[in-house]
């Protein structure tokens, strides 16, 4: 039996039939390396009975149960809690708090028997200092370290199914048979696969920890996710109290929900109601500054919009976006500037979400031009008006999804006033306690802004 050599990008997987000093696709240098594939003999395959099952006759045997955390937040983003075999990756900086969240989870876990946390990273003693610290008392909670796949997957092989284990982390995992370095897309992806199908086996629920790149995007290969069912991000500036689980990936639930927790040195603390953590107490004749009325996968969020438009001592203006997309602001700067007559070509402008929450949704376009009038003109909006609504190349306001929840938090927390499309249909002051202003272009916010001075 002879092996095959392969060099493979560490930084985006691609394959090559010989070395290469820079990557054709990720252009990165110096970062393909060779990789020697065993070639293993065919062996003939025994198909089980059973193999294909009549969707007819489906019984509790494929049906597959939800244990809930001591953790609601969590439990909300995985969407009612833990599978049965289940794999689920979970990503994020280095600091954030992963192993915060892993242990504080494995505190208790509904219908759970055995408690198993794998660290390839610290000792048993390090994993037992901060278990003490967060006053982790499961007895059933077991603890190990280990980096080597195969010694892993023996220890494990006689757990039981009713078992939930973590492996923290992935890029430092490593198989004997796999010639390049832990951390390696071969090393990574082998060792996924041999979990994965070790974890389908045996019906047990296995979370697996990653990190994440520069860019914010969990390390290896993207295939990674693909082999996973559920994959989950905690983000957070370290030098922030607060923490933000988010679902990027789940086939038993809803994508791009989230969860919020403030964190200290008794461990993370669950927010349940996120939308007084992104507002401030209030901002009485400020001016740049809008509150938009957001849903994260099926919560609604109230979360600031501030902006700052100065005169620019530059030729090129800057134009700068923390929490929201750079090419949406471009396109909001462009309409304004076209539909408003206003003009920005001598002028900074910056855009700041409070808090460092990030916002994906098109819905956010109407916040973010009322927060740029506002600072523009030097005129406060009114501070319990909230704002919602996609912007059109045309000017146009058009209508947003689930636009009764976003209303009903916001009246929730005291808003009097919103202002969306007025596409927006069945909706009325009177079932959702709140003023209602539907407008068609955003020449209106301007006038709006104007005559709030």
């Amino acid at each position: 039996m002879s092996n095959k050599k392969q060099f493979v990008c560490n930084s985006c997987g691609n394959i090559y039939s010989r070395w290469m000093g820079q990557c054709e696709i990720c252009k990165s240098w110096n970062s393909i390396n060779e990789q020697v594939i065993e070639e293993k003999p065919n062996k003939k395959i025994k198909i089980p009975e059973d193999f294909f099952v009549p969707v007819n006759s489906i019984t509790d045997k494929y049906i597959s149960n939800r244990h809930k955390t001591s953790v609601e937040e969590v439990d909300r983003v995985l969407g009612g809690g833990l599978v049965d075999s289940s794999v689920i990756l979970l990503g994020g900086a280095p600091g954030v708090g992963k192993s915060t969240l892993l242990l504080q989870i494995l505190s208790n876990i509904e219908g759970i028997s055995n408690y198993i946390y794998i660290s390839a990273e610290e000792s048993v003693g390090q994993v037992l200092l901060r278990a003490q610290r967060l006053l982790i008392t499961n007895n059933k909670l077991k603890i190990a370290s280990a980096s080597c796949i195969e010694q892993i997957l023996e220890a494990l092989n006689n757990t039981s199914p009713n078992s939930v284990i973590i492996i923290d982390s992935i890029q430092t995992v490593y198989s004997n048979t796999i010639v390049s370095p832990p951390g390696s897309i071969a090393q990574v992806k082998y060792c996924t696969s041999e979990l994965v199908n070790f974890a389908k086996s045996k019906g047990i629920i296995l979370i697996i920890v990653g990190h994440v790149t520069k860019d914010g995007i969990i390390a290896g290969p993207k295939t990674l996710e693909h082999m996973v069912d559920v994959v989950l991000s905690f983000e957070g500036d370290k030098t922030s109290g607060y923490r933000i689980l988010r679902g990027e990936k789940n086939r038993f639930g809803a994508v791009d929900e989230i969860g919020v927790f403030t964190i200290d040195n008794n461990g993370l603390k669950e927010v349940h109601n996120p939308s007084s953590l992104f507002l401030s107490d209030h901002y009485d004749k400020v001016s740049g500054i809008a509150v938009f009325s957001g849903i994260e996968g099926t919560r609604p969020i109230l979360i600031e919009v501030q902006a700052l438009v100065s005169v620019s001592g530059l030729q090129i203006p800057k134009r700068s976006a923390v929490g929201f997309d750079f090419n949406r602001l471009a396109l909001i700067i462009a309409v304004l500037t076209n539909k408003c007559r206003i003009s920005f070509a001598n002028k900074d402008i910056f855009i700041n979400i409070a808090g460092g929450m990030k916002i994906s949704e098109t819905a956010a376009d109407l916040a973010v031009a009322a927060a740029i009038l506002s600072s523009t003109m030097k005129c406060p909006l009114p501070n319990d008006t909230v704002f919602f609504g996609e912007i059109g190349l045309s000017g146009d306001i058009r209508q947003s999804n689930m636009a009764f929840t976003r209303l009903k938090e916001a009246s929730k927390l005291g808003f009097k006033n919103a202002y969306c499309s007025y596409k927006t249909e069945n909706i009325s002051s009177n079932n959702t306690g709140i003023n209602i202003y539907p407008i068609k272009s955003i020449k209106e916010i301007s006038k709006i802004v104007y005559n709030n001075k």
